[in-house]
């Protein structure tokens, strides 16, 4: 299905000034559906004026929809829907007389034109299902009066208005809680569920006749409150805008709609939602995530405590072959630290894995004398990993690492004295749903007659079974193509999350 920026390019001479008016209509355009109890659909011109075509389309919440499949991307050519054509041409509301029929629905036909400065640039179709149709009740009259005015406000260019597109993600729909203000900010109309929102402020009785910033004002303490111009602009519907408040013990979020569909303002629409439970649960995210860092702190705390100890003890021993068992065990556990130390002080289950890599290697290369004669430079980015991928990752790097250190370029009777003896690349990519990892080294190569699958390397078996069993990667071990040194391949399945 296209986007309205894609259709309109590819068929319309709509700029995009006109675009993003566009967008911004379509942001809000649920309100309107809902008020409406009808779908809409966005008709764009074509660019040839041989017709118009289906840019979006939102149904409602509040009634039953007039289309059970989606319209967005057909043509209607001119001629074929007069309602279309008149409302375009004349740059007025135009409304069918009789109803037409759609597989045995009733369905009421209106056309606004959408004009931004002095130029329709658009048609909105209202199609209300009748099906159902009775009396309707003092909520919906409301609904439908706040309705016209939009289209009225729509059609005179006067709707979208600037800061109109709401910031919050919570922001209030028509059923959570509706009010009419007049031109003072004295409330016309509450709907039930409005009602109860301030009821659980605090608000005894109806709310009819009621200047609404002072009932908020009374209602939410000073503590609590915006400025007073603010809460003043936004509850007595003079600012497009959203507004959050919050009592000692509920907390609201508030949209207002100024209605000017002769040009002066009128009133206005204020939306209002109970966002208590939403903001009790975002309070325990914000613990839990707190409490996985502080896990992850002490976990890494522990573990350097361990590596500690693993060292004193490295030091007491003389025999050289435990020597190095523990120096190996110290730097293993010094690799999953280093991922738990970057997961503290994240803010997500995920870890920007590239300073991660940086600080292992250099933690690789600090160990020995040769380590310190040896470049290693990185080549792509790793990019965000989970971290469960992470933890295991760091481990194999490390022990690819090591083993290019040690084997690589071991210590020899005619090693230079100074300068470096070598470089390890490892270079890094990712594809879609893949990470692709090699770790290349220009040192002495693998032994004559070397099989990954008979070799009991201690570091060896604890990449591969990381890779092939943590992992669920494949691991390839082997010469470099220029015949120099050694070239280690892992090509990883990653999965991808989003970020909260």
């Amino acid at each position: 299905m296209p986007s309205l920026p894609e259709l309109a390019r590819s068929h319309t001479d709509l700029d995009d000034a006109d675009i993003a008016w566009l967008q911004l209509l379509m942001a809000d355009w649920q309100i309107l559906a809902d008020l409406s109890f009808a779908d809409l659909v966005l008709w764009v011109p074509d660019r040839e004026d041989n017709g118009f075509w289906a840019a979006g389309q939102m149904r409602p919440t509040t009634g039953p929809t007039a289309f059970v499949d989606d319209v967005v991307g057909t043509f209607m050519p001119r001629g074929r829907r007069p309602l279309l054509d008149e409302a375009y041409r004349l740059g007025r509301l135009v409304r069918e007389g009789d109803p037409e029929w759609r597989e045995d629905v009733p369905v009421r036909v209106e056309t606004i034109p959408v004009r931004r400065a002095d130029r329709v640039i658009a048609v909105l179709a209202r199609n209300t299902n009748l099906l159902g149709v009775r009396t309707p009740s003092r909520l919906e009259l409301a609904y439908l009066q706040t309705a016209a005015d939009l289209t009225q406000m729509i059609s005179a260019g006067h709707f979208p208005g600037a800061g109109q597109r709401s910031d919050h993600a919570d922001t209030p729909r028509v059923g959570d809680g509706f009010l009419r203000v007049d031109a003072s900010g004295r409330v016309a109309y509450a709907s039930p569920n409005a009602l109860s929102v301030f009821r659980r402020l605090g608000q005894n009785g109806d709310l009819t006749g009621l200047l609404l910033p002072d009932v908020t004002r009374d209602l939410v303490p000073a503590r609590r409150r915006p400025d007073e111009e603010t809460l003043s602009a936004v509850m007595g519907g003079r600012a497009h805008r959203d507004l959050e408040l919050a009592g000692d013990d509920v907390s609201l979020i508030a949209r207002a709609i100024p209605l000017r569909p002769q040009g002066e303002h009128i009133g206005a629409l204020v939306l209002v939602r109970d966002v208590t439970e939403l903001r009790r649960r975002d309070r325990e995210l914000i613990t839990k995530d707190a409490t996985i860092r502080e896990i992850h702190h002490r976990v890494k705390n522990n573990l350097q405590t361990v590596a500690a100890l693993l060292r004193l003890q490295a030091r007491r021993i003389s025999a050289p072959e435990a020597k190095s068992a523990l120096e190996e065990a110290v730097r293993r556990v010094g690799s999953i630290a280093i991922v738990h130390e970057t997961l503290s002080q994240a803010g997500e289950e995920s870890v920007d894995f590239d300073e991660i890599a940086d600080r292992l290697t250099h933690m690789v290369t600090e160990v020995s004398a040769v380590g310190s004669r040896i470049r290693v430079q990185r080549e792509g980015s790793f990019g965000p990993l989970p971290s469960e991928t992470a933890t295991a990752l760091a481990m194999v790097l490390t022990e690819v690492m090591q083993n290019a250190v040690e084997h690589g370029y071991g210590e020899e009777p005619d090693m230079p004295v100074e300068g470096l003896v070598g470089t390890i690349t490892v270079e890094v990519a990712r594809t879609a749903g893949r990470l692709l990892l090699s770790i290349d080294d220009d040192g002495a190569g693998l032994p004559e007659g070397f099989d990954l699958e008979e070799s009991t390397n201690l570091g060896l078996s604890i990449v591969r079974t990381l890779v092939e069993s943590e992992l669920g990667g494949r691991l390839s071990l082997g010469g470099r193509p220029d015949g120099r040194g050694t070239r280690v391949a892992l090509d990883l399945p990653i999965e991808v999350r989003p970020r909260r």
